[in-house]
């Protein structure tokens, strides 16, 4: 026996649902399958109510929006005997709907248990349409056996007398019903047997309760992707499907945002050890995730990248939490009360200082909670007065193997620190399958990108070029990277991106990649943005991209001039223009000594055919503007021959 979930997406158009009825037929008997609403109907139904309260009569229209689209996957699904029974069901639904919603237009008072009542339709409706497609299916009613109690604001399940509930519910399956479909979402306080829900992603966490009160042989969650991805997909480009993972891996990656399942729904089957798997219904022969016990990861230390945007992060700290026992259960106690969640702590060995992080939505309220909390130690200065940095993001590296492997936490913000992305905060949990760190918000994409770049979750180890000339030499260059690209992906693993291209008043950016085959020079006066040394400058740093390497072609004291602010940013420079290693001394070395210092590379030639690293003068002071001595190093990208001089002005 097998437990399918079908979500929003999957349910939400006559096409999608025909894939819905395929997959249950492929699968074989017996099963239950659980529903959610049709897609962005729970939302719908939300604004509609707080349009009613708000006293907007609009809501009328939305109303028959909605009763429309279902009306339609009735009348266009269903078989033509079942049509009559089944739309008294529906009609008697959607009238009952429409009176709650008229009576919050009247009162213009809308109460929880309301709004509860208003949002369970979704999974009501589409519930009895689904029951009636799929050939032999019976529905049950999960308002009778999902049962909740109150826990300050949350709704919680209560376990005991919902396993009881659902065994009798259950009792004639699969000896006589053999296909059950089950209304996700929704359940019934256990008291009053008034409607409560289990929240967003709650569909996930049904189907996880019948499975394991069931002892079915594994849960299906049919969503609209192919599963668990090695990182965010809308991020990075080359990200790819985890085809197993375990269950530990999993709860971390869901904590730390990603959306694939509601992070309770793998509490209920890891307790039974029952598999989960993760399939795209709109592409039901791709493989997707498993998520068991024990996994073989074939000796990759890191599983996945996680992230959540948006976040803040608030720092107590003062000589007052050295070995004082209980501050920090009464900081998370405080919290708790007001249903803040933290999902981020690092507390420094000293116990000087506790860092916590929360929502941004959330800050302002943890700030006030925790100052009256700690008012009198933050008087008489025992505390600091809090720290709150806000716009903040949360990164996550997950894996199992990371506790059987040394030096993953050096590699990692060694890596971070090379690309010029300073750590705010850091965690790592002593069961060592998660290191997590602090950025600012306009470095987590960078952030992602240079982790799953260096951690060979990549084909392909990435460079991000910006040129700087396109004369003799910059044209050249270009032509030698669009004619090997291929070449040097299929023979070194190297794919090169030229993101930036710079002429001396235009240039043109795209972080996606830019077209080598088109014609550049044309590209550039048509489509290209007005440049000067400043804005150039600007451009670059700003596209705050991983593994940048700034190519300058150009003979131009001030393209040189911006080489040391490149590096303080995390880019490479890699030049083929004399002035900046042949000018004084001192500034030749204070750019090597940046460069280092940053972990960036600094490589150049002057009329030599390979780039070239100079030693410095044996009698400096004797000779200041002298060209430092030269010997040749491998070149990091194909170049072609520098001639002896340069058009100053052709960049």
């Amino acid at each position: 026996m097998k437990v399918l979930k079908f979500g929003g997406t999957s349910v939400g158009s006559i096409e999608s649902l025909k894939n819905v009825k395929k997959v249950v037929e492929s699968v074989g008997e017996p099963l239950v399958v659980v529903v959610s609403a049709l897609g962005g109907v729970t939302d719908k139904l939300l604004e509609m109510a707080r349009t009613a309260a708000s006293k907007d009569k609009t809501y009328q229209q939305a109303l028959a929006a909605v009763k429309a689209r279902h009306y339609e996957m009735l009348t266009t699904l269903i078989p033509q005997r079942q049509q009559a029974s089944l739309t008294a069901k529906i009609d008697s639904l959607f009238e009952e709907l429409s009176s709650l919603l008229d009576g919050v237009y009247l009162l213009r008072d809308l109460s929880e248990k309301t709004e509860n009542a208003i949002v369970s339709y979704g999974e009501r409706l589409s519930s009895n349409i689904v029951a009636n497609y799929i050939e032999g299916a019976v529905r049950y009613n999960s308002l009778a056996f999902f049962k909740t109690f109150k826990d300050g604001h949350r709704n919680v399940v209560d376990n005991a007398l919902t396993e009881k509930l659902i065994l009798e519910a259950f009792k004639d399956f699969p000896a006589k019903d053999r296909i059950v479909v089950v209304p996700g979402f929704i359940s019934a306080d256990r008291e009053s047997g008034e409607i409560t829900n289990l929240g967003r992603g709650g569909s996930d966490y049904t189907a996880s309760i019948i499975a394991a009160t069931l002892n079915a042989e594994c849960l299906e969650i049919w969503t609209d992707v192919d599963g668990f991805m090695t990182a965010d997909p809308r991020i990075i480009q080359n990200s790819y499907v985890i085809d197993s993972l375990s269950y530990e891996e999993a709860m971390e990656l869901c904590n730390f945002g990603a959306k694939v399942i509601y992070t309770p729904t793998l509490y209920p089957v890891y307790a039974k050890n029952i598999p989960i798997y993760i399939k795209n219904t709109f592409k039901p022969e791709a493989q997707g995730t498993v998520i068991k016990k024990e996994c073989d990861h074939k000796g990759r230390a890191i599983t996945g990248i996680s992230s959540i945007g948006g976040t803040s992060l608030i720092t107590l700290s003062g000589p007052t939490m050295v070995g004082v026992v209980g501050v920090n259960s009464l900081i998370f106690s405080a919290l708790a009360k007001h249903h803040i969640s933290v999902f981020f702590v690092s507390q420094a060995s000293s116990e000087v200082s506790i860092s916590i992080g929360v929502k941004n939505e959330d800050a302002a309220l943890a700030c006030e909670v925790l100052s009256k909390v700690f008012a009198k130690e933050i008087a008489v200065g025992a505390l600091a007065p809090l720290k709150l940095e806000s716009n903040l993001a949360t990164v996550a590296i997950v894996g199992e193997n990371m506790r059987k492997a040394t030096g993953i936490a050096g590699k990692l913000f060694t890596t971070l620190g090379r690309n010029g992305i300073s750590i705010i905060a850091c965690a790592q949990g002593a069961s060592e399958t998660n290191i997590s760190f602090v950025v600012k918000e306009e470095f987590m994409r960078k952030s992602l990108n240079v982790i799953h770049d260096s951690f060979f979750l990549s084909e392909y180890k990435e460079l991000n070029l910006f040129l700087c000339g396109i004369g003799t030499v910059g044209g050249q260059l270009l032509h030698q990277i669009a004619s090997q690209s291929e070449k040097l992906k299929k023979e070194r693993g190297l794919k090169l991106n030229v993101v930036g291209i710079a002429r001396s008043t235009k240039a043109i950016f795209d972080r996606e990649g830019i077209d080598l085959h088109a014609d550049i020079r044309k590209k550039i006066a048509e489509e290209g943005i007005a440049i000067d040394i400043q804005e150039l400058k600007r451009q670059v740093i700003g596209m705050n991209i991983f593994n940048s390497v700034f190519v300058d072609c150009t003979a131009s004291a001030e393209v040189a001039s911006i080489y040391e602010e490149l590096f303080n940013h995390g880019i490479s420079v890699v030049t083929a223009n004399k002035i900046a290693a042949s000018s004084e001394y001192e500034t030749y070395a204070r750019l090597k000594t940046t460069a280092r210092r940053k972990g960036v590379k600094f490589l150049f030639e002057t009329n030599s055919t390979s780039f070239s690293t100079p030693l410095p003068p044996t009698r400096p002071s004797a000779r200041p503007f002298a060209r430092p001595r030269s010997r040749a190093i491998p070149s990091p990208i194909p170049v072609s021959t520098c001639p002896a001089r340069m058009s100053s002005v052709n960049w």
